[in-house]
């Protein structure tokens, strides 16, 4: 068994060899360099370059064209609102409130499992 085979894991799906993964991270970096060397040389850092392009528009305010994550899931809300307007109702932000929805539902099922409704 030499030192490349001693390091092998092998399992029924396969192997997995640190030198083998080390060789593709250098074979991909190198990949990588040689991409990046071809980029752009007239790009320059810290000037107007680096700014958004909106369609020639200048930006004022940014907070007013800036998605927040809220706005993600709007359609998901709207489209659950009578689903989310109950839940927004039970949600007190008080642990043990949780605690106790967790604890109360946990009777219900393990009493539908060992009782057999």
């Amino acid at each position: 068994m030499t030192w490349i085979e001693s390091l092998t894991l092998n399992s029924p799906s396969g192997f997995w060899n640190p030198i083998v993964w080390l060789a593709f991270l250098v074979i991909f970096a190198f990949i990588g360099y040689l991409i990046y060397s071809r980029g752009n040389r007239s790009y320059k850092p810290n000037t107007e370059q680096v700014k958004p392009f909106i369609s020639g528009n200048a930006v004022e305010d940014v907070e007013e064209i800036r998605v927040r994550a809220g706005d993600i899931y709007w359609g998901f809300i709207e489209a659950l609102k009578g689903y989310y307007n109950v839940l927004m109702r039970m949600h007190s932000g008080d642990l043990r409130d949780y605690i106790l929805w967790y604890l109360g539902l946990g009777a219900v099922i393990l009493f539908v499992l060992v009782g057999g409704v």
